[in-house]
């Protein structure tokens, strides 16, 4: 799949639009806050302020008018007009360097957040068109991984070429030849024609109200969208304390913090494709909360790590800081929280994906971008209460994080039906059994296509049935058993809803498998399956599941 022409340049493009914002961001706060201090017009902090909520402010403007752009023409065609925006904005910042003049490189920072508001939902609701379902998990492993090493890569750079003898040259043409390459990689992506014929109009306030309205009609997309956002919130919270954190509590310089930003940067890609193995290439929302466990154990054990100093000691350089032996485990704390983030986040992104209708789906990835940018506005409001406020240390913030991630564990647990439901299907089918099934190719192909509902005929319909039909589909399904079924618990509950079709009689009774889905294939339009499932005791750690499809 990486080196499919289908993939490959759309992935080249994404990791080099990435990495191109970072340096450029990067370079010129660090321009600002060394090297032409003097030649600011308005307070350095002021000046690092406004750039920071420049860059994020087109994300809460611009992204619901994105999603329905994205989703109402060619998304080839439109990442290729991004790119050559991309390059023309680059285009004028070289120039704007070389001169100095810092506003306009400013004002150029807001264009370039302008674009990547728009390519964000484009990003990511491309995956599911062009991917097969047992690639999706594996394309979102691939994505984060790259976002987040461009965006170190891009901070890293950004530190060697302010650094370097020739400044300007080495900013200019670096921020001009990335977008140059990243148009070259646009024209490689193959046509990918929508079929959503409304077109898409620009109000601001309306266009994001309506957005959220309508990806809040389907409370599971919603819930997905709040759950990735809180990562964002910790993520944000991590990646902008970890320097003054470095400093202040680790008595380090700062090649220590690009060894930290390296460390979280790499569980994250380590846990992306950690969810790829565990999710066996195919959608499983019940590994995100593996995740947050991940998040809020080695959290908590980050702080408990945290090296006693009885006296200042020297600045520990990225060499000292390694060979001291008392920084292992702290290193491998803020690993694992990488790989709790990767392991977290992917899952739910899939889910969104798989989940969302194929015509709006760029609009639930814009409406995940909005709520994502005010959680991470929202994590420096909190940091500042916290830090400045309460006059806490950055080590108990990070600790209020670790138990914030539990708490909200806990809370999606208890809220969200259909996360509990897959937690419990995935334990009972890759933990506690191993799962066979034949007919493997139909029925992939049977669950790449969305047009038709599926009937699942069933010999009886007890709760161990429904959690296997469940991981099976990343969808609705009907449900047909000649058994009589008694509502008992409330997990049953949550499966069943003796909802026929409008006007129709099944020859069994019909049962949805999640709870008021809304499907509006009618029944002439439906496909079935004979499934038949045995449990069989291999040994006393594991049993068998075999999942029997006549399609």
């Amino acid at each position: 799949m990486i080196f499919s022409r289908r993939f490959l340049p759309y992935f080249v493009t994404q990791c080099l639009g990435a990495l191109n914002d970072n340096v450029y961001k990067n370079v010129l706060l660090l321009m600002v806050s060394y090297s032409q201090i003097e030649a600011l017009p308005i307070d350095v902090h002021l000046f690092v302020n406004l750039a920071a909520g420049l860059f994020i402010l087109p994300f809460l403007l611009f992204s619901a008018h994105a999603g329905q752009v994205a989703d109402s023409i060619d998304k080839a065609t439109l990442i290729r007009r991004l790119k050559v925006l991309e390059l023309l904005i680059m285009s004028a910042a070289v120039l704007a360097i070389f001169s100095h003049s810092y506003l306009i490189m400013l004002l150029l920072l807001f264009l370039m957040g302008v674009q990547s508001a728009y390519f964000g939902p484009v990003k990511y609701s491309l995956l599911p068109r062009v991917l097969n379902e047992h690639e999706l998990v594996s394309g979102n492993a691939w994505v984060e991984m790259g976002t987040f090493l461009a965006i170190l890569t891009g901070t890293l750079s950004a530190g060697l070429i302010v650094a370097s003898e020739h400044v300007t040259y080495w900013a200019a043409g670096s921020v001009f030849t990335l977008a140059l390459i990243g148009v070259c990689s646009s024209w490689m992506i193959p046509s990918i024609p929508s079929s959503n014929k409304v077109k898409p109009k620009f109000s601001i306030i309306k266009a994001t109200a309506t957005s959220i309205a309508k990806v809040r009609k389907n409370r599971d997309i919603w819930v997905a969208i709040l759950a990735i956002s809180w990562f964002w919130f910790v993520g944000a919270s991590y990646l902008t304390q970890i320097p003054n954190f470095a400093r202040i509590t680790l008595n380090s310089d700062p090649t220590v913090v690009s060894l930290l930003l390296l460390l979280f940067s790499i569980g994250i890609g380590i846990g992306s494709f950690a969810c790829e193995r565990l999710s066996c290439k195919q959608v499983e929302l019940g590994v995100a909360p593996l995740g947050l466990i991940v998040l809020g154990v080695f959290g908590i054990d980050l702080y408990a790590a945290l090296p006693i100093l009885a006296t200042p000691a020297a600045v520990f350089d990225v060499v000292t800081f390694v060979s001291d032996a008392m920084h292992y485990r702290l290193m491998f704390d803020l690993l694992m929280i990488g790989v709790g983030g990767g392991l977290f986040i992917v899952p739910l992104y899939t889910f969104i994906q798989a989940r969302a209708d194929e015509n709006e789906c760029a609009q639930a990835i814009a409406s995940n971008n909005i709520v994502n940018a005010l959680f991470m506005v929202t994590s420096a409001i909190f940091a500042m209460l916290v830090l400045n406020g309460l006059q806490w240390k950055i080590e108990q913030l990070f600790l209020v994080l670790a138990f914030g991630n539990l708490l909200v564990l806990t809370l999606i647990l208890v809220s969200w039906s259909e996360l509990t439901v897959s937690v419990l299907s995935y334990v009972l089918r890759r933990i506690l059994n191993r799962q066979s099934i034949n007919n493997t190719e139909e029925l992939a192909a049977l669950k790449q296509d969305r047009s038709a509902s599926i009937i699942v005929e069933v010999e009886r319909c007890d709760l161990s049935t429904l959690l296997v039909i469940n991981g099976l589909f990343n969808r609705p399904v009907y449900i047909a058993t000649p058994q009589p079924v008694t509502q008992q618990s409330r997990l049953e509950r949550y499966f069943i809803n003796k909802r026929l079709w409008a006007g129709k009689t099944a020859p069994l009774p019909v049962f949805v498998c999640t709870k008021e889905a809304i499907l509006p294939v009618p029944i002439e339009n439906a496909r079935t399956i004979r499934c038949s499932i045995k449990r069989r005791k291999k040994s006393w750690l594991r049993g068998q599941i075999e999942v029997d499809l006549t399609i």
